[in-house]
């Protein structure tokens, strides 16, 4: 059941490819997405076969490839990586759904997304660490060709930068999970395989201060930031979709597996440091983000602050805290992927992303009033309000963590008001005011281009009102890691917690 969903994008890949004749570019959107579609149906029913009741790993496969190497082809989901299996499956269809009909070397475009697709799907599935590295990989090249070859402006300078960064983390994450087996003397690179607790302290302390960076640039986390702003702005929007709504995860998706869960005993030491620049990440990203005058730009950065909460969640430990990081990279990749989606509307219809320049989108006769309505949608969402699915994540976040770190937990709630201070300057600027009556005669946007937004905007709302439908999938695996956690440290890292984060009707 699991290889089927890396099978089918490379399938996918492979037909769109190779499809014979000479298709038109629409030909080959519909193609794609009805592919993408049969990849979302599919992790649809592993999760109508998912037992949420379960900690353990479901529906594991295994094969010995090379042994001698220690690298087995070894699969496996649990409540951790589900749920963002689902949002790598769920966004890769909006993606291709949201490319412009005309959008130029189809045959390289649709497969490079594929592609990506596959390396996501196997990261979140992969049980060895030497195949998670291998699948990590996998979507280096597909986006850097989806940034340089179809993204703005300066898409060059972005792509390789990216590039770079991505490279330096995919070379440390190898190195220390090549000196956690050997070191450790496991038979293989099977993650079941590895115990650290024999290792000296400090040999722990280096190992997952390599996997820290690694991971920390793909998050990415303050200093390690800097490819992030160029790399969303310069991609286009359905591109910017996958990278801030499912690619980021990737980083705290491997801080939670890799770095809490093979390393309980140190993990503690360093949580200081963790939920130190995960603070500072919170509060540049909001106070970078009110500077901006580029919306895309302004929500990209805001990024950076939101994934800060992730950290500072999985710091603290707390059952509650590590239920809530796993919520909170679910909400900020559907929040980012609306966003970066109606930006793409706007610019699309009026012509610019710039603040000064944008002004009275919300006038029913000549604006765009539906599309202006769901960014403020998504604006809500991002700032945490009641009733959406941004508020409920970063509730869990916070209540969890408060009682192990409350002055840093106080600091995130500021940032969070900062959240709304920017996002109301977004959308006054944007959504009201007067139009221009000689410019303003903006192209109507069509019911097909609106569906997406609409999808995602559905979702976010039945997930604020009901998020026992966001955590009951990860709630038994999480429980279990602050269990294993605890019992490292023969010391209760909750204080005042229960073990058991309480259901939330």
């Amino acid at each position: 059941m699991l290889s089927a969903l890396i099978l089918l994008p490379l399938a996918g890949a492979a037909i769109v490819g190779v499809w014979p004749g000479k298709p038109t570019s629409m030909q080959l959107r519909n193609i794609s997405l009805s592919l993408a579609l049969a990849i979302l149906g599919w992790t649809i029913w592993i999760g109508i076969q998912f037992d949420v009741n379960a900690y353990g790993l479901q529906f594991q496969e295994y094969l010995s490839w090379i042994p001698q190497l220690g690298l087995n082809y070894n699969l496996g989901i649990d409540g951790l990586s589900f749920p963002l299996l689902a949002l790598s499956s769920l966004l890769t269809a909006i993606a291709i759904y949201g490319t412009g009909e005309s959008v130029e070397r189809p045959r390289v475009y649709y497969p490079m997304i594929f592609l990506v697709n596959a390396g996501l799907a196997g990261s979140f599935l992969a049980q060895n660490l030497l195949l998670f590295v291998l699948f990590y990989e996998l979507e280096l090249i597909p986006l850097y060709l989806l940034i340089g070859i179809w993204g703005g402006k300066k898409r060059g300078y972005a792509a390789m930068k990216f590039l770079i960064y991505t490279a330096v983390s995919g070379i440390l994450i190898l190195a220390a999970f090549l000196g956690i087996g050997w070191l450790s003397g496991a038979s293989s690179f099977d993650f079941n395989a590895i115990l650290t607790d024999g290792l000296p302290l400090r040999t722990q302390l280096i190992l997952l201060s390599l996997l820290l960076v690694g991971f920390g640039i793909k998050v990415p986390l303050v200093p390690l930031h800097t490819w992030l702003p160029d790399a969303y702005v310069e991609a286009s929007p359905p591109v910017a979709i996958l990278l801030g709504g499912v690619l980021a995860k990737l980083g705290t998706y491997g801080l939670v597996r890799f770095g809490l869960q093979l390393f309980p005993q140190t993990w503690g030491l360093v949580a200081p440091v963790l939920v130190a620049i995960g603070v500072v990440s919170v509060l540049y990203g909001a106070l970078t983000a009110i500077a901006q005058k580029d919306i895309k730009r302004m929500v990209a950065y805001s990024s950076i602050g939101h994934m800060g909460y992730i950290l500072v969640a999985a710091a603290a430990g707390t059952s509650l805290s590590v239920l809530g990081a796993v919520a909170q990279m679910v909400s900020h990749g559907l929040i980012l992927a609306i966003l970066f989606y109606l930006i793409g509307i706007v610019e699309k219809k009026v012509g610019t992303r710039e603040l000064d320049l944008l002004n009275g989108l919300m006038n029913p006769i000549r604006g765009l009033p539906l599309t202006t309505a769901l960014l403020i949608l998504g604006g809500m969402a991002s700032a945490g309000i009641p009733g959406l699915v941004g508020f409920i994540s970063e509730f869990m976040v916070f209540q969890g963590s408060f009682a192990i770190f409350p002055l840093p937990t106080l600091l995130c709630i500021i940032a969070s008001g900062l959240t709304a201070v920017y996002f109301v300057i977004l959308l006054n600027r944007t959504c009201f005011g007067k139009l221009d009556n000689q410019l303003a005669y903006y192209p109507r946007v069509v019911w097909a281009e609106r569906t997406p937004a609409l999808v995602l905007a559905a979702i976010i709302f039945f997930l604020g009102i009901q998020p026992t439908w966001l955590v009951r999938w990860s709630e038994p695996t999480t429980t279990a890691m602050v269990v294993a956690l605890e019992s490292q440290n023969n010391t209760p890292l909750a204080h005042n917690f229960e073990m058991r984060a309480p259901q939330i009707e």
